[in-house]
Parts: C-alpha cells; structure tokens; sequence
C-alpha cells in the first residue's frame, strides 16, 4: 500500500467523520448523514480531478473512496446513536472539537494529496496551479458539506481555513525539493492541521470589513 493511497483512506475517514457528525448535529435522518459524509470525503477530490480533466473523477474508479466513506458515516452514525444518552454528560465543547479536530486532519491530508496529483498529472512547474489544486482538494468537500447543511461555508467565515491549506500545499511543495515525498506530506499535512486546531483554540480569523 503506497503513500498516496494510506493518506486517501485516512483522509477520507476524518472527513467522513467530520461530514456525519455534522449532519447528526444538523438533526438529519441516516440517508442525510451517508450523504453529507460522502460529500465531504469526496467533494474536493471531485472537484479537483474535473479541474485536470480527468474522466471519471477518481472517486468513482477507486475501489476505496466511495465504500470507505459511507462506512465510516454509517459507524458515526451508529456510534451517536447508540451512545446519545452519553452526550449531555460530554465536557462543554467535546463535540465540536472533535467535529473540528477530524476536520482538520482531513483538510491537512487532502490538501497534500491535492498537490500530489497535480504534479503526477504533470503540472508540477506550474506551481500556482498546483497550490490551487491543493487547496481545492483539501476545502471543496467541506465547502459542499456545508451548503448542503445550510451553513455559510468554513472557508469564508471560520479559524483560517483556505489560508491553512494553502500554506500546508505550499510548504510541501517546497519540501520536495529537499527531502523525501513522504516526510514532505507528512510536514504538509501536519503543518495544514497544526495551523486550523491553533486558529479553532485560539479564535484566530482573517480581519473583517465590520
């Protein structure tokens, strides 16, 4: 199993995860929760491969996306589910970290695999396209996951969402020139995490006109 495919089942897990729960909280019935965690694991990606050109969206010819998305919203599901009467004794705020942490690590994870595919695809000179694509890849799903719950999408109100990935696609772009493609991602990605967790802790978010 390569590096690339490890941090695609990884990724799509926490944005699954992060996509079900949100729909839980949103109060959706089972079909709306498998739908919006799917969304979310796979809605960057989607919109990334239409970007390259690339038909089908490799969401549909991976054997993992689609079957480990929908597991990994039905175990969420099954998990609130069986322990709701746990919840009001949860500590304050134990709910959203975890929404945000699985987040988070999905953004970081996504955004490095971003990049990874644009350079495979052989864009790898041009690397403002390949930052975008990044970016892309590790916000699209989240963007989709929340217009369909009714939000305003994180990535133009919440904790320094967009600039994180871009600035984790960014350093692991420049890491390549240096180390190994796998120690890169792994900075990248945990860099794009580190950064939303801080900003999600500390209230960080880009200045506002009022």
């Amino acid at each position: 199993m390569n590096i690339q495919l490890i941090i695609e089942v990884l990724g799509t897990i926490a944005f699954a995860i992060s996509g079900a729960m949100l729909a839980v909280e949103r109060k959706m019935d089972l079909f709306g929760v498998l739908f919006l965690g799917l969304v979310t694991a796979s809605g960057g990606g989607f919109m990334r491969d239409v970007a390259l050109g690339i038909v089908p969206p490799s969401m549909f010819v991976s054997p993992m996306v689609i079957p480990v998305g929908l597991l990994a919203s039905f175990y969420t599901f099954l998990a609130i589910h069986w322990n709701q009467h746990m919840i009001p004794y949860l500590p304050e705020g134990m709910f959203q970290w975890i929404l945000n942490f699985t987040d988070a690590v999905g953004l970081g994870l996504f955004t490095v695999l971003g990049v990874n595919v644009a350079i495979e695809a052989g864009y790898g000179e041009c690397h403002k396209f390949v930052l975008f694509l990044g970016m892309l890849t590790g916000v699209g799903g989240g963007m989709l996951r929340d217009i369909f719950a009714g939000l305003t999408p994180a990535i133009l109100r919440k904790h320094i969402y967009a600039c994180a990935s871009l600035f984790g696609a960014a350093c692991y772009d420049c890491l390549l020139l240096c180390i190994r493609k796998e120690y890169a991602m792994f900075a990248g990605a945990v860099t794009v995490t580190a950064i939303r967790m801080l900003a999600y802790h500390f209230k960080w978010n880009m200045p506002r006109a009022v």
